[in-house]
């Protein structure tokens, strides 16, 4: 009779806790033995685990941060083809002897970016160059198991809803997948092409596939971090709310547009095609704009149109943000939603500042790494703004 009792009152108990809209998950062996859900610990997931993953996930796109700026650093420093092979577990120990160094740099000469650019290397400079591409290389692995190894700790304690579950599975995916990227993408500067007489680069169309997987990545990581962090305002539902939550979904859609242009300029160096601003040289629209056949090609091949869109997609962007900034005025918002709205408002001409004096002064590396930096700053924004202005599940 006692157990029965003890059964009934585990099962009540269970019941009141799933009508007050928290799942308890009491382990059978518990019920069998007769113990009272009082005893317990509380259930998961909670206020207190949501924290907890929406902090670890806030922490894994700060990583992903670090990952694409020292890519970036990578790719201004001409260093991301110092390394020839990959090895998943093999290359993390660099080499330690004359005679290992010697071995790799080798290898290294035996690409056509040593052959056509670094041919009068010495060993001590190409140390520079790989060490920059092991860094990035390494860091990216600290990414994946930063993301890999707490996802199945949080999944096992049932610190995950089933939503979230679909989130983080489909995050610790995409890790996996960005690093294979990379290697397809240097791959493409490491091949062998005799009907160019460009300098060895890797595909910028890689280069992009690469970059904006990493942005993915990261937008996916901070808005399900910020998501559990944040607190939710009971914004209404009016029509102007409506309009502005529109209105802050398309201009980060345009952010992060601008951000991806970006890799294709990079990809071509074509930020070093016209050093001038407003105008391109002494013209608002160059003569060689739609210079190669067919004209599609131009916005991919053609160094010209693509630092022209760049500049197009930023000054859009600009304005964008500019007139959301104008419109969120006339209507009563948080104070938390106005601090992101302004910071957004600020960092975007910061960053615009940062471009024209990035092209001004010929793609100096810490001022282009700078910009770069402010790019994902401007996109965080713009996540954070998204955040706040979240509708609440009723």
């Amino acid at each position: 009779m006692l157990r029965y009792l003890f059964s009934c009152g585990c099962r009540i108990a269970k019941g009141l806790h799933l009508k007050s809209g928290v799942q308890q998950r009491v382990p059978q062996w518990l019920v069998r033995r007769g113990r009272s859900t009082a005893t317990v610990q509380a259930t998961v997931p909670n206020a207190a685990t949501d924290r907890i993953v929406g902090g670890w996930l806030v922490a894994c796109s700060g990583m992903v941060v670090g990952a694409v700026v020292l890519g970036g650093v990578t790719r201004l420093t001409e260093s991301g083809l110092s390394m020839v092979d990959w090895h998943l577990i093999k290359e993390m120990k660099p080499p330690s002897t004359q005679t290992e160094w010697e071995a790799e740099f080798e290898k290294y000469q035996q690409y056509p970016e040593f052959r056509i650019m670094n041919h009068g290397m010495t060993l001590p400079e190409f140390k520079f160059i790989w060490y920059m591409e092991y860094s990035h290389r390494m860091w990216g692995r600290l990414v994946g198991l930063a993301f890999i190894l707490p996802a199945a700790y949080f999944w096992r304690r049932g610190y995950l809803n089933r939503t979230m579950k679909g989130r983080v599975l489909g995050l610790c995916s995409f890790v996996c997948f960005q690093g294979l990227l990379g290697w397809y993408m240097v791959k493409s500067g490491l091949e062998e092409k005799p009907d160019s007489h460009d300098v060895p680069r890797v595909s910028q169309y890689r280069l992009a596939a690469h970059l904006g997987s990493a942005l993915l990545l990261y937008c996916g990581s901070l808005w399900a971090g910020l998501s559990l962090v944040l607190p939710q305002h009971k914004l209404p539902d009016t029509r102007q709310i409506t309009v502005l939550r529109r209105f802050a979904r398309g201009t980060s859609g345009l952010v992060f547009l601008t951000a991806l242009s970006g890799a294709f300029v990079a990809g071509l160096d074509a930020g070093l095609v016209y050093n001038s601003f407003p105008k391109m040289g002494e013209r608002w629209i160059p003569d060689d704009l739609l210079a190669f056949s067919p004209t599609l090609k131009n916005f991919f091949e053609n160094p010209t149109t693509v630092q022209f869109d760049h500049r197009i997609l930023a000054i859009s962007s600009v304005a964008a943000i500019t007139g959301l900034y104008l419109f969120s005025r006339r209507i009563p918002l948080p104070r938390r939603t106005r601090i992101a709205l302004s910071s957004l408002l600020a960092m975007a001409y910061l960053q615009a500042g940062l471009g024209i004096s990035t092209l001004l002064l010929y793609v100096p590396t810490p001022l282009a790494a700078t910009h770069q930096s402010g790019s994902l700053a401007l996109l965080s924004l713009a996540i954070w703004l998204l955040a706040e202005l979240r509708r609440v599940v009723r």
